[in-house]
């Protein structure tokens, strides 16, 4: 991606353009542009796209999350602005800014230095933040494989144990959750657990691998905690420090 900041009448609003050519606009430059005081609100009540966020530097070398917009939701809140700019912002952006982006794969107006040396940051920073991220997920995975490979093999489940197929349906049915969700707990987020055993199939002679278990107590446990640490933005929605796609469906307990 590129982020190009551009002014506008002295107002500088920021475009991010993808690698295919696809422009989003900084949401908040905009709707300070078109006189909107509360931008949240704003793009709240007339943008109609997928929220979509970008790791952006403020003036001060902070990484902020900013929302971005697409072509549709820019000329939404521009048809909804009642300031006298609107219309010359539209014409600007639609005649000049996105056919040049579009021919060009960004706006080409020059940086500053000052923006040129944000930019050089927030790219040592995005290339900084990539690579922990991705060391951390390579150690994650390297300490489950070295477990997992002193985990027992067993001819049959026991009593008292489950598979991931039976997880899904049973902590589905108790907590209302969805799959997705089950699977990031089971497995993606810290303390996930790790299986008791791996059993063998039956059918190991046609290729079937083998299957992990989970103690069933441990399991109800660990959903029963994981939905205590949940907060509930609706009655059937919820969100979780370490679930980062934001909100997700869950039932609200009012008993064991």
């Amino acid at each position: 991606m590129i982020i190009a900041p551009f002014n506008f009448k002295g107002t500088n609003v920021r475009v991010i353009t993808e690698d295919d050519g696809t422009p989003w606009f900084v949401g908040k430059d905009v709707c300070d542009l078109l006189g909107y005081t509360n931008s949240s609100k704003a793009m709240g009540d007339h943008c109609r796209g997928v929220t979509k966020r970008y790791p952006i530097l403020d003036s001060l070398g902070r990484t902020q999350e900013a929302r971005v917009l697409s072509e549709g939701d820019t000329l939404r809140l521009i048809v909804n602005s009642t300031m006298p700019a609107a219309q010359e912002f539209e014409a600007w952006v639609f005649d000049d800014v996105l056919p040049t982006i579009r021919k060009t794969g960004s706006y080409q107006r020059p940086m500053t230095p000052g923006e040129q040396l944000l930019a050089q940051a927030q790219a040592v920073i995005n290339v900084e933040r990539q690579q922990a991220e991705q060391q951390v997920a390579l150690e994650r995975i390297e300490t489950r494989v070295a477990i997992v490979e002193q985990v027992r093999y067993l001819d049959s489940r026991p009593a008292g144990f489950e598979s991931m197929t039976t997880i899904r349906e049973r902590i589905s049915l108790r907590h209302g959750m969805p799959p997705w969700v089950i699977n990031a707990v089971m497995r993606d987020i810290p303390g996930a657990p790790l299986p008791f055993a791996m059993v063998r199939s039956k059918h190991a002679d046609e290729g079937a691998q083998p299957y992990p278990i989970w103690p069933t107590a441990d399991i109800t446990r660990r959903f029963d905690r994981f939905v205590a640490e949940c907060t509930f933005v609706t009655a059937e929605r919820a969100t979780h420090p370490d679930i980062q796609q934001g909100r997700f469906k869950l039932r609200l307990r009012t008993s064991a």
